[in-house]
C-alpha cells in the first residue's frame, strides 16, 4: 500500500489551495500583534495537491465496503445502502426529538411497529427502543432486575452471575449497578458448567447474565435446564442478544426461558457498525417486567400514536427517544426481508462460520470441535509453540489485505482467534481468506520471522500499542515544537 506524500514535502512558497472572491466589504484591521501567530509553518500547496492528499488518506481506511472484516463478536457485515437512503427521507431526517407527537405520527408509528416486530422476533411481551447502545441496553436490563427485586422486598439479592465467556460489558454493567459479580466457569465442551451454576445459585442471586450463543460461537443445549435452575431460586435470566443474527427465525429468547434481553440493532438489523456509533440497544422483556421498562414507549390509542412512561420506569436513558435513524434502518431491514428472509440471514451466518471451521481446523487448533453458530474460535497455540504469537498472525493478515479477526478473546481460549464471517460474504471471499490463513500457517513452519516482523507493506509498521494507549499523541506539533 503506497503511503500518501506528506504535504510539507511538496510545499512551495506562493502556492494556495483556495481562491478567495474579491473583497466586497471594507477591510478589517488584524488582531493585536501579540495574538497573531507567524510561526505555524503551514504547507503551501495547490488545491489539486490538497484534494489528492486527503483522498489518498481516505483510501487507508478499512471497512466492510473495502474488504472482508471478520472481527469476531462484532458482526461487521455489509448492509444495504438503500436503508441509508430511507433514513435520509426528510420526514425522518428533518424532525426534532421534542416535536409534539401529533406533528410526527409517521415516526411514532414506525417506532410502535418496530417495538411489535422486535417483541415477536424475541418472543417477549414488551419492547423499549430507548437504549442507545448495546451496553446501555444491558445497563437498563440490570436496573430493571434490581427494581423488580426491590418491589418484591427482596433486598438480599446482591449478586449477578456472569459466565467466564461473557462480553466484557456484562460484568462491568452489573458492577456499575451495585451488584457483586460472580463468575460461572465453562465446562470441557464450552457450555456453562451446570454443577458450578447449581452450587452458586442461591437466594442472594438477582440474575444470571447469559450470552447465547456464547462468545465461543456455541449454543448451550441445556439452556432450558439453566433457566429452570435460575427461576427455582427466584432469580431472573437476562440475555445478551448481541449475537442474534445466528438465531433469527430459528428460536426465540422468550421460548428459551429468558426474562429480558437486549438487542444490538446496529449489529443485526442494518446499520453500518464500527467507528463508535451510532448504535441502538432495545430491551425486550416478559410482561411481568413491563412496569420497569425505560421511558418512553410508543403506544397507540384508537388511531393516535403517542409516548407513555411505565408506572415504575427506571427512567429515561438520554435526552431524546433513542437513535431514531438506526430504528428506521432496522424497520426497513425487517420489512424488506420478511420472516423467510430473516431466517435465511441466520442460516447463512451459521453455514459461513461452520465452513471456515471445517476448512481451517487442520491448520489451527480448534478448542471445541462441534457445530458453531455465528462465529468460530480457533487457538494459535500450535503456532505459539513455534515462536509465532496470535498477534503476529493478525499482523501478517494485514499484508494480505485482510482485516484481522478478534484476538485474545474470549479469555478462556489460549491465543484465541475469534472469526465471524457474517451472512453477507460470498464463498469466493471466504475461500480467499481460507487460502491466506493456510499460507500463513505454512509461513510459520518455513519463515516465522516474516510473521514476527509483520506487517511489511502497510503505511505504518508495528506500533508500540501499550505506549500508544497510555501516551496518545492527540495533537499536531510543528517541527520547532517536536522533541529532538
Amino acid at each position: 500500500m503506497k503511503q500518501p506524500y506528506l504535504l510539507p514535502d511538496i510545499s512551495q512558497p506562493g502556492k494556495a489551495g483556495c481562491s478567495l472572491p474579491a473583497l466586497d466589504v471594507p477591510p478589517a484591521a488584524l488582531p493585536p500583534e501579540e495574538l497573531l501567530r507567524t510561526e505555524l509553518e503551514l504547507p503551501e500547496v495547490s488545491e489539486v495537491e490538497l484534494v489528492r492528499y486527503f483522498t489518498a488518506l481516505s483510501r487507508l481506511n478499512y471497512g466492510v465496503d473495502t474488504g472482508f472484516y471478520p472481527l469476531g463478536s462484532c458482526t461487521m457485515k455489509y448492509n444495504p445502502k438503500w436503508h441509508e437512503d430511507i433514513a435520509r427521507f426528510p420526514g425522518f431526517a428533518s424532525i426534532h426529538p421534542y416535536q409534539s407527537p401529533g406533528t410526527v405520527p409517521g415516526a411514532l408509528r414506525l417506532m410502535f411497529d418496530l417495538q411489535a416486530l422486535l417483541t415477536e422476533i424475541t418472543g417477549m411481551g414488551i419492547t423499549s427502543l430507548a437504549p442507545m447502545a448495546g451496553a446501555q441496553g444491558e445497563l437498563a436490563s440490570i436496573l430493571m432486575v434490581k427494581a423488580y427485586h426491590r418491589r418484591r422486598g427482596d433486598a438480599a439479592r446482591r449478586k449477578i452471575l456472569v459466565p467466564d465467556t461473557a462480553h466484557g460489558t456484562n460484568p462491568a454493567t452489573a458492577s456499575m449497578c451495585g451488584f457483586e459479580v460472580n463468575t460461572v466457569p465453562s465446562d470441557s465442551e464450552g457450555n456453562l458448567d451446570l454443577a458450578s451454576l447449581e452450587s452458586m445459585m442461591d437466594e442472594q442471586v438477582a440474575a444470571l447474565s447469559l450470552t447465547i450463543p456464547s462468545t465461543l460461537g456455541l449454543f448451550d443445549p441445556r439452556i432450558i435446564e439453566i433457566g429452570q435452575l435460575v427461576h427455582q431460586k427466584g432469580g431472573l435470566l437476562y440475555g445478551d442478544g448481541a449475537n442474534l443474527n445466528s438465531l433469527l427465525g430459528k428460536v426465540k429468547f422468550g421460548d428459551l426461558g429468558f426474562d429480558c434481553v437486549q438487542l444490538n440493532l446496529h449489529k443485526t438489523f442494518s446499520t453500518p457498525h464500527g467507528g463508535g456509533g451510532p448504535g441502538s440497544g432495545p430491551i425486550c422483556a416478559k410482561s411481568f417486567l413491563a412496569d420497569f421498562m425505560p421511558s418512553p414507549i410508543a403506544v397507540k390509542k384508537a388511531k393516535e400514536y403517542s409516548f407513555t412512561s411505565p408506572a415504575e420506569s427506571i427512567g429515561r436513558l438520554g435526552a431524546a427517544y433513542g437513535n431514531f435513524s438506526v430504528m428506521v434502518k432496522a424497520y426497513a431491514y425487517i420489512r424488506s426481508l420478511g420472516a423467510a428472509g430473516l431466517k435465511e440471514v441466520s442460516e447463512d451466518a451459521v453455514i459461513s462460520a461452520n465452513y471456515l471451521k471445517e476448512k481451517l481446523k487442520a491448520d489451527y487448533h480448534l478448542p471445541y470441535d462441534r457445530a458453531c453458530l455465528h462465529e468460530v474460535v480457533f487457538s494459535g497455540k500450535w503456532q505459539k509453540a513455534k515462536g509465532v504469537a496470535t498477534l503476529d498472525i493478525a499482523k501478517r493478515l494485514l499484508d494480505y489485505g485482510f482485516h484481522p479477526p478478534t484476538i485474545y478473546f474470549p479469555l478462556v481460549v489460549e491465543e484465541a482467534l475469534m472469526i465471524e464471517p457474517t451472512e453477507t460474504e460470498s464463498q469466493k471471499t471466504l475461500d480467499a481468506f481460507i487460502d491466506t490463513m493456510r499460507e500463513i500457517a505454512r509461513e510459520v513452519e518455513e519463515n516465522p520471522e516474516v510473521l514476527r516482523t509483520a506487517p511489511h507493506n502497510t503505511p505504518v509498521r508495528r506500533l508500540d500499542e501499550a505506549t500508544a494507549a497510555r501516551k496518545p499523541d492527540l495533537r499536531w506539533k510543528m517541527k520547532s515544537q517536536r522533541p529532538g
